[in-house]
């Protein structure tokens, strides 16, 4: 029987330094999208999947997350004493219940597969989802449940992936793809950011990822990679002929938050997608041509 994805771990604990000085104090994953931070985008897609549980990955610094998906008893009396109903709902359903967050620590910013692998006694021995906030996917139906539909057909490792140009594949992971049936592309390996005339393919992985639990052996050897850290991708990779390992072309548009034009075209497509803001910004924008 196939075990049911229950849990999803958030690596929060980057530095943010291409931000700087935005985030001197103030987590990357906290910078707002329209009205609400990354982090808050990437925790409403668990949940829509279905997650139970949420593991999130920290760093000195990153109160401000524990405190967002809290209760803040003096703000929520206020709008209720002033008539703010629709606010102070708004902040109640942030709340993550008791017993259904936990946060760990990163203590030292030695690369994604290291973040993950902080998480695995709060794992276990069972399938898990990583999400990462700097990747924001607007679609339909959000991405993490998409790629839950796949994991339950294969019963084995996916993987979120795009095409991205030539030119971009040294930023990302990339795939040596092997048959493709419909949305599924076979993983035959892993390449972590490959100069563009070694890279086996163009499709690139994206911050979702849903991993068995043996990524923890792999990741528990602490190898390091490229630019010296415990990268995700070459653990990822020692899983392929072990289990089933697809890449999943996800539905949606992805926006890279990590990088300051990818923030600022997310901060766009997601206010002109609002009945309540679209012609206001289309105003905006054709005020500066």
């Amino acid at each position: 029987m196939i075990q049911r994805v229950r849990k999803a771990v958030f690596p929060v604990g980057g530095l943010g330094t291409r931000f700087l000085p935005a985030t001197k104090s103030m987590p990357k994953e906290m910078l707002p999208v329209v009205d609400k931070p990354l982090i808050q985008y990437a925790v409403e897609e668990a949940k829509a999947a279905g997650i139970e549980e949420f593991i999130f990955v920290t760093g000195r610094g990153k109160t401000a997350i524990e405190d967002h998906f809290d209760h803040s008893i003096e703000l929520e009396n206020i709008l209720s004493s002033t008539g703010r109903k629709s606010e102070a709902k708004l902040l109640s359903e942030l709340v993550l219940e008791p017993g259904q967050v936990a946060y760990t620590r990163q203590q030292e910013p030695l690369g994604l597969g290291h973040a993950v692998w902080c998480a695995r006694e709060l794992v276990g021995n069972e399938p898990f989802a990583v999400l990462l906030a700097d990747d924001l996917i607007q679609a339909e139906t959000p991405c993490l449940k998409q790629m839950l539909t796949a994991f339950y057909q294969t019963s084995g490792n996916i993987i979120a992936v795009m095409n991205v140009p030539k030119q971009h594949t040294a930023r990302y992971g990339i795939v040596d793809m092997g048959k493709e049936t419909g949305s599924l592309v076979e993983v035959k390996g892993l390449v972590e950011k490959p100069a563009p005339e070694k890279a086996p393919s163009t499709l690139s992985v994206i911050g979702r990822y849903i991993l068995l639990p043996e990524i923890f052996e792999y990741l528990g050897q602490k190898e390091k990679g490229r630019g010296g850290e415990i990268q995700l991708t070459d653990s990822m990779a020692k899983l392929i002929g072990n289990s089933p390992f697809h890449g999943f072309k996800f539905e949606g548009h992805r926006f890279d938050c990590g990088d300051k034009a990818g923030f600022i075209e997310a901060n766009l497509a997601f206010s002109l997608s609002r009945d309540d803001m679209r012609d206001e910004i289309f105003s905006i924008i054709e005020s500066y041509k």
